[in-house]
């Protein structure tokens, strides 16, 4: 830490301004290291400095990939005479989002709740206290888009704070009861008669979905665009499970059209964070870690379903990039990759046609044929390469060979990114975070489920031995949020958890090594005992030794990551299998129950609910193999799709498990399939075991 103080302090001796902010891990927090605002971290010392003067606290929330924070910054918080404002009136603080999640919950909820309407970045002004009584997103420089300026924004908030005192108490005081009584919102009284999971109940949740499904371009509802992973995840096996071509249509159609659009980088692999467009365009060109690893999650399900290779080709490219651009060389992850450079967005993947006539040659008339690339361009008069059909189909109307067009595009998009590379790079967030991590885990899980690459199960467990390592609090069970230059900080968050049990179950499920089981269920019980509502049974946002926070939130809706309450539902659910403990199942039922209705009605915000209560109506089944050299039974399992199972390997001998109490091990490995323990005739092959399924 004297070192890195040392650095911190010579870097500060080459800028005009530096304040409270320069001794922070945090990329976002070290952008704003240099403002004139005198800006501190969320702490004991800007809320005590709050406290003692009586200031208002503004906390402006953001994180480093996001753009319009970038544009406030360089409008308000780097001009002199609004910093001093801000420092005569207000205890100004910066969070990272990404960081403290929790404050951002709270805050945005408080804004939304005052405006309508939220996003970053989320500037909100406080009381003393910590409690919210104005706020909004970007504030101008100058009146403009109908917003008041930053300045009058400031005048105004500090004028009522010091003349209108009570007032602003008063509003303050309903604000946090409002965000306190929101906790129970979409809740009702579970009807202990009513099956939560039935056909019935399931075909709604479908007709829903297609409701808000745009049947041309794929994914639902109107720009701007997100994936929503998990409901087209639900589809792929609502369509599996029903034999449903419509839902599989629609999954198919989503995917497809992320893949050709422009929210697909063609040239380095990995997925931009949305589309500003309905056609999936121009996206918001920022790269997060955690979409690219929903992404990869129902990629490698529709591969496994499909056997279309032109699934697994994307998996591989955005793992690629995953390895080339955001692993840490001890096996990390970073979180995210700017959508700026040189301060312009998009940048670094546009192209102008002329740059690839003169990189391509002769080669280049076909590949601008195929990636839409004109001399007027689709973006800031520059392309942003995109596709109208597959490879396969292209190639087929231009009377090429698949095989030979796909070197083709190989051989081409290496060229041009070997171009690319020598552009200035977008900026990069390197903090590693635990719960973004998993859930890349999970991702590297599954991709090597779906395909057999063994390079994919040695990075998931490589970046576990990593994140069991760096994130363990004494090598207890409680753990950190964040982790960078070897300090690790903040104490994790229920999303954190969540994404690591599950993680953990994936990672036994792809290697049969129960000790990532063990440990999954070791966390699980950390969960229980320091996140539980009682009266509920739901799982609070922030644990009991959190104490900074005005509320103890209960997130439920899947939003661009799950709900660590959905995850853990599902948690409870399989290791209730894997450990046989009822009351976990239980658990897992009655939480999913008290939200069922709103599942039912509002699926696309309940996409991994929704998951649940399919598989809750069509089963589990549970596979053990036993037997020496079980990895090739292993694979061949894996690689079938059969999204609802849970799988344990063993070479013999094991009766710790429920599932695997009275296997024998034998040569070749016998394949058991079972139902609450109850197991057919073993088999000896994944082919077998397909058959059984389908007489099930």
């Amino acid at each position: 830490m004297i070192l890195n103080e040392i650095c911190y302090s010579t870097l500060a001796m080459n800028h005009k301004y530096s304040n409270h902010l320069i001794n922070e891990t945090s990329p976002y927090l070290q952008q704003h290291a240099h403002n004139p605002v005198d800006w501190y971290a969320w702490g004991e010392e800007a809320l005590q400095k709050a406290a003692k003067e009586n200031k208002p606290i503004l906390v402006s929330i953001g994180y480093s990939a996001c753009h319009w924070c970038h544009v406030m910054e360089r409008e308000s918080f780097e001009d002199e005479a609004t910093a001093t404002l801000m420092n005569e009136h207000f205890v100004n603080i910066k969070i990272d989002r990404e960081e403290r999640p929790d404050l951002d919950h709270i805050y945005m909820d408080a804004v939304q709740a005052m405006t309508g309407s939220g996003g970053w970045p989320l500037n909100v002004f406080l009381t003393p206290e910590k409690k919210p009584f104005y706020g909004g997103t970007y504030f101008p420089p100058v009146r403009a888009f109908n917003r008041s300026s930053w300045k009058e924004t400031l005048i105004a908030v500090s004028d009522a704070f010091r003349l209108k005192r009570h007032e602003i108490d008063a509003q303050a005081e309903n604000l946090t009861g409002h965000l306190l009584n929101s906790n129970a919102f979409g809740l009702q009284k579970q009807n202990v008669n009513e099956n939560i999971f039935s056909k019935e109940k399931v075909d709604e949740i479908f007709q829903n979905i297609m409701k808000s499904a745009d049947k041309e371009w794929g994914g639902f509802a109107k720009a701007p665009k997100f994936p929503q992973t998990y409901t087209i995840q639900f589809l792929l096996r609502y369509a599996h499970y029903q034999k449903n071509e419509e839902a599989l249509k629609q999954a198919l159609l989503s995917l497809d059209k992320m893949m050709e659009g422009g929210i697909y980088d063609h040239i380095g692999g990995g997925f931009a964070r949305y589309s500003t467009d309905t056609e999936w365009l121009v996206p918001h060109f920022e790269k997060m870690l955690y979409d690219n690893a929903l992404l990869i999650f129902v990629l490698s399900e529709a591969y496994q379903l499909t056997k279309n290779e032109k699934y697994r080709i994307v998996i591989d490219e955005t793992l690629g990039f995953i390895k080339n651009e955001m692993t840490h060389p001890q096996g990390g992850f970073y979180s995210a990759l700017d959508a700026d450079s040189e301060g312009v967005e998009g940048k670094f993947y546009i192209w102008s046609k002329n740059e690839i006539n003169e990189l391509l040659g002769t080669d280049a008339a076909l590949f601008c044929e195929y990636y839409q690339v004109t001399d007027k361009g689709n973006f800031e008069h520059k392309n942003i390469l995109h596709t109208r059909e597959d490879a396969d189909a292209f190639a087929k109307s231009k009377n090429f060979p698949s095989e030979e067009f796909n070197l083709f595009l190989i051989k081409t998009k290496k060229t041009l990114l070997a171009e690319r590379n020598k552009r200035i790079r977008p900026g990069m967030d390197d903090k590693i975070i635990l719960g973004w991590n998993a859930l890349m885990n999970t991702a590297y899980s599954k991709a090597f489920a779906a395909t057999g690459n063994e390079d994919y199960r040695k990075t998931a467990i490589r970046n576990m031995d990593f994140i069991l390592a760096v994130f363990s609090i004494e090598n207890k069970v409680e753990l950190f949020h964040t982790w960078k230059n070897n300090i690790a900080k903040y104490s994790a968050f229920l999303d954190d958890y969540a994404y690591l049990i599950e993680a953990l179950i994936n990672l036994q499920e792809v290697t049969g090594d129960t000790k990532w089981l063990v440990k999954a269920k070791q966390l699980s019980e950390f969960v229980i005992d320091n996140f539980s509502e009682d009266e509920t049974g739901y799982f609070f946002y922030t644990p009991l030794n959190n104490l900074d926070v005005i509320i103890r939130k209960k997130e439920v809706y899947d939003g661009a990551t799950p709900s660590g309450n959905s995850i853990m539902a599902f948690n409870l659910y399989r290791l209730g299998l894997y450990f046989d403990q009822n009351e976990w199942r239980e658990h897992s039922t009655k939480i999913t129950g008290l939200l069922s209705n709103a599942v039912y009605r509002y699926p696309t915000s309940f996409g991994c609910w929704s998951n649940l209560v399919l598989e809750g109506f069509v089963g589990t089944n549970e596979i053990a193999i036993a037997g020496e050299n079980f990895d090739k039974s292993l694979r061949e399992i894996l690689g079938e799709y059969i999204p609802n199972k849970v799988v344990m390997s063993f070479q013999g001998g094991n009766s710790s498990y429920a599932l695997l109490d009275g296997k024998t091990a034998s040569e070749p490995p016998f394949i058991y399939l079972c139902r609450n323990y109850s197991c057919k005739q073993p088999v000896q092959t994944a082919a077998a075991i397909v058959e059984l399924l389908l007489k099930a």
